[in-house]
Order: C-alpha cells, then sequence, then structure tokens
C-alpha cells in the first residue's frame, strides 16, 4: 500500500495544479469604462495602474442603417485626423500586461441602430475590418487589434443584436473575438435580453444605478434581488457594474467599505458565475478601484 499510494501522489500533484490553473485562469477582475473625459488619464496609464482586467473604449456612438460610423472618444483625440491612431502603442501596452481591451458600443447617447439581419452583418464586418483582426485601410485606432466588442446598448429596440453577435462570433476560426454586453438591471433588459440569450457573450456586466428598482439604496436587497435572477442567463462570467462616485450616476453609488464588506459577500456566495465588479467609468475612479481590488 505504500508503493501503491506513492505512486499515487504525483498524479494527484497534478490535479490539484491543474485546478489551481483553472482557478487562476477565472479569478475575478474589474472591468473600466475609458474613453470619455479629456481628464481621465491616458489608456496607458490606466492600464499600469494594475487596478483592472478589462478596459472598454467608449464608445462607438453612430452606427447600422447604412450611417457612417463615429467614434467618440471625447477629449483624447479626433479619429477623422487620425490622432487616435497614436493608441495604438497604448492599447498594446495594455495587452502585453493581459487586460483585455473592448471597443464598446453604443452608450446612452449616440446614433446607432440596427435595420435587418444583414445590416448586422455588415457592421459585424466593419468591426472585424476595422478594429479587430481584419483588414482595413482605414483604423483609427492604427493597426492595434482589440480583443473584442463591448454592447452598451440603451437607446433604440432589441431588434438584431443577436445577429450581430452571432456575426462576430463567426470570425473566432480566425481569432478570438470576446463579446461582453452591458445591461441594465432590471431583469430582463428590454434591449439586450435576446442577444444574451444567445449564450455567445463571454462577459455580462450588469449595470446597476440609474435604475431605483435595482440599485443600492437604504440597502442592498433590491440589488441582490436582481442580481440572483441575472446570474440565470447563459454566460458565466457575470459582473457586478457600479458608479466610481456618486457623481458618476443618477444613482446606485456603494461606498467601497459597504460594497466589500456587504455585497460582494452576499453576491460571490450566491452563485459561482460572480466574476468581478465593472467601473463606470475612468474619470470618477478617484481611489475606488484600488479600495476595492483586494475584495474583488
Amino acid at each position: 500500500m505504500a508503493g501503491l499510494t506513492w505512486l499515487l501522489l504525483p498524479v494527484l500533484s497534478s490535479s490539484l495544479l491543474m485546478v489551481s490553473l483553472f482557478q487562476s485562469a477565472q479569478a475575478a477582475g474589474i472591468a473600466v469604462y475609458w474613453g470619455q473625459h479629456g481628464d481621465e488619464g491616458s489608456l496607458a496609464d490606466t492600464c499600469a495602474s494594475g487596478n483592472y482586467q478589462f478596459v472598454n473604449l467608449a464608445f462607438l456612438t453612430t452606427f447600422g442603417g447604412g450611417k457612417t460610423p463615429v467614434l467618440n472618444l471625447a477629449g483624447h483625440c479626433d479619429p477623422p485626423s487620425g490622432t487616435c491612431a497614436s493608441l495604438s502603442a497604448e492599447i498594446k501596452a495594455c495587452q502585453n500586461r493581459n487586460i483585455k481591451v473592448l471597443l464598446s458600443l453604443g452608450g446612452q447617447i449616440g446614433n446607432y441602430g440596427l435595420t435587418s439581419a444583414d445590416d448586422a452583418g455588415q457592421v459585424a464586418n466593419y468591426l472585424w475590418n476595422t478594429f479587430l483582426g481584419g483588414q482595413s485601410g482605414s483604423r483609427p485606432l492604427g493597426d492595434a487589434v482589440l480583443d473584442g466588442i463591448d454592447f452598451d446598448i440603451e437607446t433604440g429596440t432589441g431588434l438584431y443584436w443577436d445577429d450581430l453577435a452571432r456575426a462576430l462570433s463567426r470570425f473566432n476560426s480566425q481569432k478570438k473575438v470576446y463579446l461582453s454586453a452591458a445591461p441594465q438591471c432590471p431583469f430582463p433588459d428590454g434591449h439586450l435580453s435576446t442577444a444574451i440569450g444567445t449564450g455567445l457573450f463571454d462577459y455580462v456586466w450588469i449595470q446597476f444605478y440609474n435604475n431605483g428598482q435595482c440599485q443600492y439604496g437604504a440597502n442592498a436587497d433590491n440589488l441582490i434581488a436582481r442580481w440572483n435572477q441575472w446570474t440565470s442567463v447563459q454566460s458565466n462570467q457575470i459582473f457586478l457594474g457600479v458608479p466610481a462616485s456618486a457623481d458618476a450616476a443618477g444613482g446606485g453609488y456603494i461606498p467601497p467599505n459597504v460594497l466589500t464588506s456587504q455585497v460582494l459577500p452576499s453576491i460571490k456566495s450566491s452563485s459561482p458565475k460572480y466574476a468581478g465588479v465593472m467601473i463606470w467609468n475612468k474619470y470618477f475612479d478617484r481611489g475606488y478601484s484600488s479600495a476595492i481590488k483586494g475584495s474583488v
């Protein structure tokens, strides 16, 4: 028996190592939106902070229905003049730190929407060739290849976003395109529920703010009730979206000590799908991510 035990130990150790590596790969992290304020610091500095594992470049505000796409990065650069190409080196620097950089579509204010499944396919081709692994004579962010696309759809209808997700996923045979969604916290979300239902989204970061029925208020009861509904969707990585300060949203701010001592322990224990925290946004993050990252 002693000899048999000795033989099994390496196998057991290897198995434990594999489990450990799997858990490490699934370790929780922080996502942040960058790009909507010229005074929020550079993209390179954002990634060098060590606080984030995902950065969403916000936003592509106009696209679909034959409209000329418009990339709006506030005061950082001007895409038509070509100055945003300077971000290419910063994007690569982020990726060299194992930070995923995604382009966020939509936002609260924009002129976007899809008119058909064919329109969704055309938008997918544009995104692939202009920002992802394809080729185009016009790449506003230079030759950097983004990791994926974030769906922050807050206006219009819920039509054809599922078709866009499917069309983007078809490029996975050439290079993995990570997909994320940022639905509002009322369940189900009126714009993205059908798309999320495809099961194609790697990450779902839910906006638990600007919605009195499910944001943090006098307590976390409503938030936790909606969180438990959201963990039923077809994605294995669900994030709690919060504003980085009381000024960042119209409601839903959770003080860091409350988040780490009350809210996170509750949602972590409720579902293995918990994957971290999404923060809106970098400009308002003046210590919030630093205060919570040890508990995420």
